[in-house]
């Protein structure tokens, strides 16, 4: 079924966009939500007027999404976990720690865009992904180090 989504979806496309999909999925999700309309001729007619708006929106969300990778790119988030000799962690860190550090400092981001493949588990240095736009993506660095277990 081609739909004409109405707001940005992650997976399918940007407002604007005519894409095809399960008539479930358009029908019982995205069209009762108001994130897609069917592809009618009078829907993609109207789409046609609004073209203009929808691209500058597009182009507005972009210059706003480099500004936050230029702010993003520079962080630096020191965690501080009990580890092994190893450098193996007792526990992991996760994108909703880092999600929740970057709160702390005022800067927030939704932890499902902080791009982990899986939690990290060792000590270290690490560039963590930040998915902040479609092609607009941030890196931060996330440092792990040992917890002082006494004080000597």
């Amino acid at each position: 079924m081609e739909i004409v989504l109405r707001q940005d979806v992650d997976p399918l496309g940007l407002e604007g966009d005519i894409t095809t999909v399960a008539k479930g999925y358009a029908r019982n999700y995205l069209i009762p939500k108001g994130m897609a309309v069917e592809a009618t001729h009078q829907n993609i007619k109207a789409l046609e007027l609004q073209r203009k708006k929808i691209d500058l929106r597009r182009l507005k969300a972009r210059e706003d999404a480099e500004n936050f990778k230029k702010q993003i790119d520079v962080l630096e988030i020191t965690f501080s976990h009990k580890a092994s000799e190893e450098g193996k962690l007792y526990g992991s860190v996760t994108s909703m720690d880092i999600a929740a550090e970057l709160e702390t400092r005022g800067v927030l981001i939704d932890r499902r865009k902080i791009v982990l493949e899986r939690p990290i588990k060792s000590l270290g240095e690490l560039s963590v992904p930040v998915k902040i736009y479609p092609e607009v993506t941030a890196n931060i660095k996330v440092i792990v180090v040992p917890k002082e277990g006494k004080a000597e």
